[in-house]
This record gives C-alpha cells, sequence and structure tokens, in this order.
C-alpha cells in the first residue's frame, strides 16, 4: 500500500503553481490544458469506493480529464465481482492509468479506509456506494484531508442530512474540493437557459413541472432474495428498493428533475404535498411505490409540479418545464444529455415559437463536472458542492416523504425528522443484520398513506 507524500505542502503549492501556467485554458470537456507537470510529482490519484455501473462511469470520466495526469490506484466494494468486472472496464478502457495492484483491491465495508489511505493531499475519493453509506464515508475523507466526488442523493432522511449539513462545513474549513454527482448543474446548455430566466426572457417565473416517467428503473423493482444470499448484501445489491440504501427510486432518480428545477427558480421549496401508490406488482418485494405526484411550493406560492412512474408499457416523458409570463421555457428534453434547452413565446412548443435553443451538440455534464472539478483542486480555487447538495437531496426526501405519508410535510420538518432509516449504519460489517428486515412472506414494510402519518414506513 503507497503512503501518502511527506511534503503534502510542497505538493499541493506544486499543483497549484504549475496549473497557472495553463491560465485562461478552458474548463470545458474536450479542450485539453497544455502539459506542463511533472509526471512523478503532479499526477492526481483516484480511488473508486463503490465499483457498480455509475462508480465506474464516474472513475471513466475522471481519467478521461486532460488538465494533466492522472491514475487510479486503489478500489473498494463488498463484492469481489463488481470490483473486479469494474476494473477490467477500466483498464481495458485506459490502459496504464489504471495501476491497481491486488493488494490495493479492498472487499468489505471497511474498504472505503483503507482505499482512502492510498491517497494523499491533493487526490481524490469517488464515494459511489448507496447512499446510506455516504456521510459516513465523507467523514473519514474529511479526517484525513482527501478531496471527493461522491454521487447524489447525499442524503435520505431527516438525521442524515443534519451530520451532511456539519462535514460540508467541515470541509469548507480545511479547503477540500468537493464535488456532487449533480451534473445538470453543470451543463452548458442548462446554465445559459438560467441565466435567460434570470435576464426575464420567459418574464415572471409562474409554475415549473418535471417528469421523470418510464418503465422500472435501476434495482427500484426488486424480486424476492435469493436463498443462498445474506439479507444485507442482498440489500445493497438491489439498494433502489429500498429506502434505507438509496431513498428509494424517488430520491434517487427523481432528484436531478427536481434539483434542474429548483436552480432555475433560484430557490427551494418550503412544502411538499404528494401522492402515490403501488399497482399490480408482481413478485417484487421492494418498498417502493409505482407512480408519485408531488406538488411543491416555494415561498412566494409558486408551485413545481412533479410526475413519477415506473410502470411498464405506460406512455413515457423524461422532461422539466419553467413557464413564464411571456412564455415557456423547456429545462430538459429527454434523460440528461443533451438537455436541448430552448425558450418558446406563448406554452406551445411550435417552430414558429421557438425564439432561442442552445446549439448541438452539448458537452457532455458527466464529462464538465469532472473537468471543473479536478480544475480546482490543480489551480486551488474553492469548490464545494456539498450544501447545494445536501439541500437537493433533503427537498427530494421531503416530497418523497409527503406521498409516503399522505401529510402535507415542511422543509424544517423534514429536516428535523427523528426517523433515521439506518442509525448503525456506520457499524455495518459482513455479518451484520439488515437495517429492515423481511417479513414472513419475504417482502418488506412498505408506507401506509394515512395509516403512518409520521413515519415512512
Amino acid at each position: 500500500m503507497s503512503e501518502a507524500p511527506k511534503n503534502t505542502s510542497s505538493r499541493r503549492e506544486f499543483l497549484k503553481n504549475s496549473s497557472r501556467l495553463a491560465a485562461g485554458a478552458s474548463v470545458l470537456a474536450g479542450t485539453a490544458i497544455p502539459h506542463v507537470y511533472a509526471a512523478d510529482e503532479n499526477t492526481i490519484k483516484i480511488a473508486l469506493v463503490g465499483c457498480g455501473g455509475r462508480g465506474t462511469g464516474a472513475a471513466a470520466n475522471a481519467l478521461s480529464t486532460t488538465s494533466g495526469p492522472i491514475k487510479l490506484v486503489a478500489m473498494a466494494d463488498v463484492f469481489d465481482d463488481r470490483l473486479n468486472t469494474s476494473y477490467k472496464s477500466l483498464k481495458k478502457s485506459f490502459g496504464d492509468k489504471v495501476d491497481v495492484p491486488e493488494d490495493q483491491k479492498f472487499i468489505g465495508f471497511d474498504g472505503y479506509e483503507k482505499a482512502i489511505s492510498c491517497l494523499g493531499p491533493g487526490d481524490v475519493v469517488l464515494l459511489v456506494t448507496p447512499p446510506a453509506f455516504r456521510w459516513v464515508q465523507f467523514g473519514y475523507a474529511i479526517e484525513k484531508g482527501i478531496n471527493v466526488f461522491m454521487e447524489k442523493p447525499l442524503t435520505v432522511d431527516g438525521p442524515s442530512t443534519r451530520k451532511m449539513f456539519e462535514l460540508g462545513k467541515k470541509s469548507v474549513e480545511k479547503n477540500l474540493k468537493v464535488g456532487v454527482g449533480l451534473m445538470c448543474r453543470h451543463s452548458i446548455a442548462r446554465q445559459e437557459l438560467h441565466d435567460r430566466i434570470k435576464a426575464g426572457e420567459i418574464g415572471d417565473l409562474l409554475e415549473l413541472r418535471a417528469y421523470r416517467m418510464a418503465g422500472p428503473t435501476g434495482s427500484a423493482a426488486t424480486g424476492p432474495k435469493p436463498e443462498k444470499m445474506s439479507e444485507l448484501l442482498y440489500q445493497i445489491s438491489r439498494f433502489h428498493g429500498f429506502l434505507w440504501a438509496s431513498g428509494g427510486g424517488f430520491s434517487d432518480f427523481l432528484i436531478h428533475n427536481i434539483d434542474e428545477s429548483c436552480w432555475m427558480k433560484d430557490a427551494w421549496p418550503v412544502m411538499a404535498d404528494g401522492s402515490g401508490g403501488r399497482n399490480y406488482r408482481g413478485d417484487n418485494v421492494d418498498q417502493n411505490f409505482d407512480s408519485y405526484s408531488v406538488e411543491y411550493t416555494f415561498a412566494d406560492g409558486t408551485k413545481m409540479f412533479l410526475r413519477g412512474r415506473t410502470i411498464p408499457g405506460c406512455r413515457q416523458k423524461f422532461a422539466s418545464f419553467a413557464h413564464g409570463t411571456k412564455g415557456l421555457a423547456v429545462i430538459s428534453t429527454s434523460a440528461h444529455h443533451p438537455a436541448k434547452s430552448r425558450i418558446y413565446k406563448g406554452y406551445n412548443e411550435t417552430k414558429e415559437n421557438l425564439l432561442w435553443e442552445y446549439p448541438q451538440p452539448e458537452p457532455n455534464p458527466y464529462q464538465v463536472e469532472w473537468d471543473d472539478l479536478i480544475n480546482a483542486i490543480r489551480q486551488d480555487k474553492p469548490y464545494n458542492e456539498v450544501k447545494r447538495g445536501a439541500e437537493a437531496s433533503l427537498v427530494t426526501s421531503m416530497g418523497r416523504m409527503a406521498a409516503h405519508t399522505g401529510q402535507v410535510v415542511t422543509y424544517d420538518e423534514m429536516l428535523n425528522c427523528e426517523q433515521e432509516f439506518a442509525p448503525d449504519v456506520d457499524k455495518l460489517t459482513m455479518d451484520s443484520p439488515a437495517p429492515v428486515l423481511a417479513r414472513a412472506d419475504g417482502s418488506y414494510p412498505i408506507p401506509l398513506p394515512g395509516i403512518l402519518k409520521r413515519r415512512e414506513y
């Protein structure tokens, strides 16, 4: 296992000063900053904690940055097959940029500590495990002085959000650079649309609409546990199906539409009123609803309407919109990229009414967010997305809880809610019981709106 550099202050200054030689270079994807770094001293090392599909994708984006040398040196997961598959994929694509010896591949719940120990100041750990583990692993990275990229959502309930806010403050105090996987904020098209909305091009903002209506997504629809698999590892392997692990499909998927819409308003809603239900479920035993509808209210009374659905065979829609007194803004059209942001006069999306559209192709925001983070590290610029990421996660949980309880839930009520889905998540081992246990028929507790009014299950 490699040790952290002993002369850490010199290394940080070298990163900072050598980056200044590249002043004026763009941070956009595909634009290389001149290679002016010493290969050994200026290589940014990364460690991947959570080697599933999203983690592997995030590592690929990190290794695709062009502002200087970067190398993957450690990996951790609780599933050795996922780690090995991820390693082989990344090694095939990036060759010598992937330099992970066998003794720096860690399996187990303490793997994140071992992976982070392979890094030093100026390096980055990728936290891409199920969201329940986010505050635990982030806290350790802060303790060790390591920069962080962590996937959304950052939190799944009130107690974990309160912890994340405090951890965010500590990371700012230590000048750590922290990126959060709400990559739509790094979309160049959405950024220009935001500026145009702020400049009054659609008039006063009246209403927001957001949709993520698709078939079964991720592991949100989950069948019975295999007989020979532990309860805990089964739930982690199908984490979208369990509220403690991910906030369910609602938090893990709808957060993007919620976040990009609130960005256009430059505000977070103060209240949510929602509904939802389970339909024909077959043998699925997870905790999710199949459809959600939430009315969010901002402090000025403006509404945002959110619709989510994961039922096969239904019409699909994946988009967000902002209505103003002068016209309509399309925030995103279909999935996350390309956004194809545009503005219409009036509210009909016709060619005759089109006033502006972002030209194609667009830089991929999954890559741009990494270009931005790595450049901030090399240039030692302030860069910390924790507070905003925690707020987006909390607002998402607020809508989820409103639908799951059948009650109006305010921002403050969600923040101060005492139901902690996994209070001992930091103590889990391979032999631990799962935070939620199956009932006699193999199914799991589900939300009961109107019956359970102050808890989600």
